[in-house]
């Protein structure tokens, strides 16, 4: 009768320890110090017990050895996935072991649109929290524009290189399909130039054809005469706010393609698949000028009177759009370029500006 009475002992403390064990694995677990959950950020490459000490110290465990059992009984410990975390307050310890076998992450995402600077692009990666660090502007155009995802604890000089790895390899697969008809000689001239086909339309369907007109007037020798060209150069690739000045047209600087020959020092900006692509494939056209229509776009034509004819319809809406009179003058901004053409000498009368020679003088807030 007495090795009953221990085999029923013995069974009672086995059947408790067990309700025990479940409980330290089914039942609630601590309260969020902070909250109703708390945000744990596991590494890559962190092994059973770093994950445990991390999810202990976090305080969504109460011990570290209990996790480390757990999963190894259940076969989590080899299905366990990095990433950020939001464990609910009192989540039990299969909660926990759950969320991190289905890898139910915070994500966390940082987007570079086309078109903007590095110095934006810093800009953005100092506002995002979740990153560390601190981080130099990267040379202009080295970037690629995209969303990255990112875990909390990245460093901010880390998703600088990967924008430029991925910029890198695009452009060399880029290059690689690049027609006969581009102007750039080397991969760097295609970026400055996307650059600024980039900064002078949104609309992507006319980006070949602004490359196209781009390609001409190098062709011919004349200066791209591009606004965002200007305003680069006066803030280094932050939005400048307001009218383009006659003094700030009239400034030399290495980007002011009103007057330097050829392509800018550097590009202008971060350009985008399609810009490049434009460049690298620029449409055959006959075009040498475009200016705004009034509709987000541009009307293009291919002599000076051309041009003359769309700078006077742009201004007509300009007109109407301010509610003015159709024989006043277009309406002004302070301190900016005044809107009339430059139509003196017998080149310009004849619709045939020498190579070089700037024949776009309307008013660069609103015409190229």
């Amino acid at each position: 009768m007495a090795w009953l009475t221990a085999a029923g002992t013995l069974g009672v403390l086995a059947l408790v320890a067990l309700i025990a064990v479940l409980f330290l694995y089914f039942g609630p677990g601590p309260a969020a110090r902070d909250g109703d959950q708390t945000v744990v950020a596991l590494p890559s490459g962190s092994g059973v017990a770093a994950i445990g000490a991390r999810l202990k110290q976090s305080g969504v465990i109460r011990s570290a050895d209990m996790f480390r059992v757990a999963v190894s009984l259940t076969g989590a410990d080899r299905r366990l996935r990095a990433g950020e975390y939001e464990v609910p307050s009192r989540a039990s310890l299969a909660t926990v072991v759950n969320l991190l076998v289905d890898g139910k992450v915070v994500r966390h995402y940082v987007t570079l649109p086309e078109g903007w600077s590095s110095a934006q692009a810093v800009d953005i990666l100092m506002r995002n929290e979740v990153l560390t660090g601190e981080v130099e502007t990267p040379p202009e155009g080295s970037l690629w524009p995209e969303t990255y995802e990112v875990m909390r604890g990245d460093t901010r000089a880390s998703v600088i290189a990967r924008m430029k790895r991925a910029r890198d390899d695009r452009l060399a697969a880029l290059w690689a399909e690049r027609s006969p008809d581009t102007i750039v000689r080397t991969p760097e001239e295609a970026v400055i130039l996307a650059s600024v086909v980039e900064k002078e339309t949104a609309v992507a369907a006319e980006r070949p054809r602004v490359a196209g007109v781009f390609t001409n007037r190098l062709r011919q020798g004349m200066r791209l005469e591009s606004d965002p060209t200007i305003v680069y150069g006066i803030t280094q690739g932050r939005p400048l706010g307001r009218g383009i000045r006659l003094s700030e047209l009239q400034a030399t600087t290495p980007w002011n393609t009103y007057r330097i020959d050829g392509l800018p020092r550097t590009a202008i900006a971060n350009p985008g698949e399609e810009a490049l692509k434009a460049v690298l494939n620029p449409l055959r056209t006959d075009d040498l000028f475009f200016v705004a229509d009034g509709t987000g776009g541009h009307a293009f034509a291919r002599t000076y009177p051309e041009h003359l004819a769309n700078v006077a319809r742009w201004r007509a809406i300009e007109r109407q759009k301010a509610g003015l009179p159709a024989d006043a003058p277009p309406p002004a901004v302070e301190g900016a370029v005044p809107g009339v053409p430059n139509t003196s000498g017998a080149d310009a009368e004849a619709g045939s500006p020498p190579p070089g020679q700037a024949v776009i003088t309307v008013n660069p807030a609103s015409a190229r």
